[in-house]
């Protein structure tokens, strides 16, 4: 597997990734509304020996205060893609001489709560009643019903979890 910067030549498979993970490009987030297609990203590429193909992507935006990861999905769980869009991302914050890398999910996503955990990032806040409000905003410009209001696990989608990992 490689992991790169999309070209604009992977623009049709990104999209499809983004509509698999968040029902399509518009990702709302701590108060703000990003759309994908606008992000720099970088994709996961594997070839299964009839030819290459993307597998995940990793969306982000560099500020001075970090690295904030927006969204980062791929196709397939469990299959190291995660891990590798991660790492490159972290490598970039780290190239940048950033302070910290830094993501929001939300409490029901127990699985990516793990999985951060485990590649270091801390959890540094919770935004009670955040998804709430970003559930109505997204419902907004992409209509209703657009947000699950349950997650995995059966759990309600109320809160945003911070997470990050700091490099001074």
């Amino acid at each position: 597997m490689v992991v790169r910067e999309a070209t604009q030549a992977d623009a049709a498979a990104i999209q499809d990734v983004w509509q698999q993970a968040w029902g399509g490009p518009i990702v709302v987030s701590h108060g703000v509304t990003y759309d994908l297609r606008s992000l720099p990203t970088d994709v996961a590429i594997r070839d299964d020996g009839t030819g290459a193909a993307v597998v995940g992507a990793l969306a982000y935006v560099i500020e001075p205060g970090g690295l904030e990861v927006v969204a980062v999905s791929a196709i397939t769980r469990a299959g190291g893609v995660g891990s590798a869009l991660l790492a490159a991302a972290l490598a970039r914050a780290e190239q940048l001489n950033l302070p910290r890398l830094w993501l929001i999910t939300t409490n029901d996503n127990i699985d990516a709560l793990r999985f951060y955990q485990r590649r270091g990032l801390r959890i540094v806040g919770v935004a009670p009643g955040a998804a709430d409000t970003a559930r109505r905003a997204k419902s907004a410009i992409d209509g209703a019903g657009a947000v699950p209001q349950q997650g995995d696990y059966g759990i309600d989608i109320h809160d945003e979890i911070t997470l990050e990992r700091r490099f001074d």
